[in-house]
């Protein structure tokens, strides 16, 4: 990576390193250093340094920082709550949220396979970058320089943007298991998924899956209450009991038969 390159990166994160070579191994993928150690001389090769690691302690420091951030910030949950919680902050769904505002794609030190292969865009690649940069950032300016980045940058905002109250309703990223866990409290039989239609050419197909419930006083014909379509099947299902959802809050139970009966 070239010094320029690691001086805009520096702007953008608002932090400015001692030492470059911790910022450029949390850039390198390991794909560019096992090409590198391949261009070696005969011999024995040098092993050269990839994110693998710094990613690892990225990922722990992370998790104690929103860790201590949830538990002084929200007293009044409870031990699952705060789990719940911070399994979204710390998630690749919101995570890579963060990678692509800081634009680390186009830092990334790849080689030429992922390089071909897209891996500049690739979730997983973001990801763990940004977790190993975390890291380089603890390892040269300490925990409070690497706190505050992650409270302004990844942590702070995502909370502002749920506007999150002492027992407010928390994210929820798995729709089936949580409606699965919803009936069951209601003592409703568990929700079926059907497959009503796939369209598309086998490298792009689309699916449309209807989840049907069996509320009690609703008549077996009006049971649908949920319909999506996805690039998976997974992702229509998901799609799907996140309607059905919307219809068990205590808000919308009366919506149940209205919206089984309109479909």
């Amino acid at each position: 990576m070239k010094s320029g390159d690691i001086t805009e990166l520096e702007k953008t994160i608002g932090y400015e390193f001692r030492r470059p070579d911790l910022i450029q191994q949390a850039l390198t993928h390991s794909s560019q250093a096992r090409e590198l150690e391949n261009l070696q001389a005969s011999g024995l090769p040098t092993r050269l340094g990839d994110n693998e690691q710094l990613e690892f302690l990225g990922d722990a420091v992370l998790g104690l920082v929103t860790s201590q951030e949830l538990f002084q910030r929200f007293p009044g949950f409870r031990e699952g709550e705060l789990s719940k919680l911070r399994a979204h902050l710390v998630s690749e769904r919101h995570l890579i949220q963060v990678a692509r505002e800081l634009e680390l794609g186009k830092y990334l030190r790849l080689g030429r396979g992922e390089e071909k292969s897209g891996g500049r865009t690739k979730p997983a690649l973001l990801v763990d970058a940004l977790e190993a940069v975390l890291a380089a950032m603890y390892l040269d300016g300490g925990l409070e320089v690497t706190r505050s980045f992650i409270l302004h940058r990844v942590v702070g905002p995502e909370l502002t943007r749920m506007a999150l109250e002492a027992g407010a309703v928390l994210p929820i990223t798995d729709f089936k298991s949580a409606l699965q866990e919803q009936l069951q409290a209601k003592g409703c039989p568990q929700p079926s998924y059907v497959l009503i239609r796939e369209e598309g050419p086998e490298h792009n197909k689309t699916f449309t899956v209807e989840v049907r419930l069996q509320m009690p006083g609703v008549a077996a014909g009006r049971q649908i209450v949920g319909r999506a379509t996805g690039s998976t099947k997974k992702k229509a299902e998901q799609d799907a009991a996140r309607q059905a959802l919307l219809h068990l809050t205590p808000e919308g139970a009366e919506a149940i038969q209205p919206a089984s009966k309109g479909k």
